[in-house]
């Protein structure tokens, strides 16, 4: 006999099913032997006669989280002992053989409970335990919905999914990189890659028109609540396409998203209303501004646009002027002179998502001439020389013919915690950091072998461990 998945049994009362999962619940009712078997589908109640000795017997020994696989009749419960709140809770399934796949431990940690009330590491630590909660079983199938939609949505749409490499060049775009040492070149290294901003701009310049991709985007940032060092976004990228094509696209694919998987989900406004950065600022003070009408109705999402950002800002820190963004914005048309006579009040053809105070996405229509992206350098400070080294190839590429492209960049975790109502993004990531970096279920980063650090030509000085910026 196949396996079938629990939740195929609703319609099979009388039929004999072999079924395998987790042992949920345990109750011993001296005779009667109740467990609730779950698998990645459902759960179901299965009771363990006396009459059939075997299966009674090892339904004695069983405990929760072992692994066991049993042969049974689907029958209706009792109308006295129906449980309205679960998908099965109509039928139970009397046990006539049963093996046991593997025994478990006893977790260190109720599996049965939203998990909110365990400490957080010890949550991490246990990971794969951790995710046999319901709600986290949920908030990953969500994702999948939710990742699958923007694809079938985007492909209609035209739109090409191309993969872009994960080890590329270090350059500088803001965060600081992850950097991987080249055993084949010594002395040299990749960068893992922020995110892949010069890649789908030279797939604009190759003719695709349209691209996406589920992106990684990997930054060594510092310590911050709800940021992880990598993250999961929604990349896309367009080819003879104003802002205004973009907005559209962007905002029609996420409100037709909330309608369909959310339907709970009330969108405040409709189109997105939409406001300048000078806007945002002085009435909001952000340009991440909570726009809902009740702060306290999870099911509301107030989203909006921010547009017309300054192109470049003052760092303070060193003392220069930076890109808003990143370098590769192009500015608006009758902004141009002032790239010479006054370049902090240039305004970026640049624009963010916002919803209920988290900023959700960036994007920008990009620079696709030469000389003015090299204008731009000179302005933040990568003279011809830097430029040549770093980004020579994104200058060349220009000189083969660039259309006028643009694109934007969407944050999927943060996104899902909002509809999923969790409070932080590493409840709907699988297997998520800590705050600080650390991934305490594989106990990374760690020290490495000293033949691997031989043969890559690195030497490990312990005084460096204490001269950390």
């Amino acid at each position: 006999m196949e396996r079938i998945n629990i939740k195929t049994i609703k319609n099979k009362v009388g039929e004999t099913v072999k079924l395998a999962g987790w042992v949920d619940v345990r109750r011993d009712h001296g005779k009667l032997i109740f467990i609730d078997l779950r698998d990645a589908s459902e759960k179901v109640q299965m009771v363990f006669l006396p009459q059939n000795k075997e299966s009674h017997a090892l339904g004695e020994k069983i405990r929760p989280e072992w692994v066991i696989e049993i042969e049974g009749e689907v029958k209706k419960r009792p109308e006295n002992m129906v449980n309205k709140e679960q998908y099965l809770g109509d039928v139970e399934v009397e046990v006539k053989n049963a093996k046991v796949l593997s025994e478990a431990k006893t977790p260190p940690f109720d599996i049965g409970t939203d998990g909110y009330e365990v400490d957080e590491e010890i949550r991490l630590k246990y990971r794969y335990l951790d995710l046999r909660r319901e709600r986290l079983q949920k908030n990953l199938k969500v994702r999948h919905q939710v990742i699958k939609f923007i694809r079938d949505y985007l492909s209609e749409k035209g739109f090409i999914e191309v993969e872009t490499p994960l080890l590329t060049k270090s350059t500088p775009e803001g965060a600081r990189d992850f950097i991987v040492p080249s055993r084949l070149q010594p002395g040299k290294f990749y960068a893992l890659p922020q995110s892949p901003q010069q890649y789908k701009q030279l797939l604009m310049v190759a003719g695709l028109e349209k691209y996406f991709q589920i992106a990684k985007a990997i930054r060594d940032e510092d310590t911050r609540g709800d940021r992880q060092p990598e993250h999961t976004q929604l990349d896309l990228e367009m080819s003879f396409a104003d802002q205004e094509d973009i907005l559209k696209l962007a905002e029609d694919l996420f409100t037709k998203l909330v309608k369909e998987l959310f339907p709970e989900k009330k969108i405040s406004q409709i189109p997105w209303p939409r406001m300048t950065f000078k806007e945002a600022m002085e009435k909001y003070g952000t340009d991440k501004p909570d726009l809902r009408k009740d702060k306290n109705d999870k099911n509301e999402l107030a989203l909006g646009w921010v547009v017309d950002f300054p192109l470049f800002q003052y760092d303070e820190k060193e003392k220069r002027i930076a890109p808003m963004h990143h370098m590769f914005t192009s500015p608006r048309k009758e902004d141009l002179e002032l790239l010479d006579k006054d370049p902090l009040k240039v305004t970026g053809r640049l624009y963010d998502i916002f919803c209920n105070g988290e900023e959700l996405a960036s994007g920008s229509i990009r620079i696709n001439k030469p000389k003015l992206q090299e204008k731009v350098f000179e302005i933040i400070g990568i003279g011809k020389k830097e430029a040549q080294e770093k980004f020579g190839h994104m200058l060349e590429a220009y000189e083969y013919g660039g259309p006028p492209h643009g694109g934007i960049a969407f944050g999927l975790d943060r996104f899902l915690a909002i509809l999923q109502n969790e409070p932080n993004i590493r409840e709907v990531i699988a297997f998520p950091k800590t705050g600080d970096g650390r991934d305490l279920m594989m106990n990374a980063p760690s020290e490495i072998d000293k033949n691997q650090l031989k043969e890559l030509g690195i030497e490990i000085k312990k005084k460096m461990l204490y001269n950390i910026d």
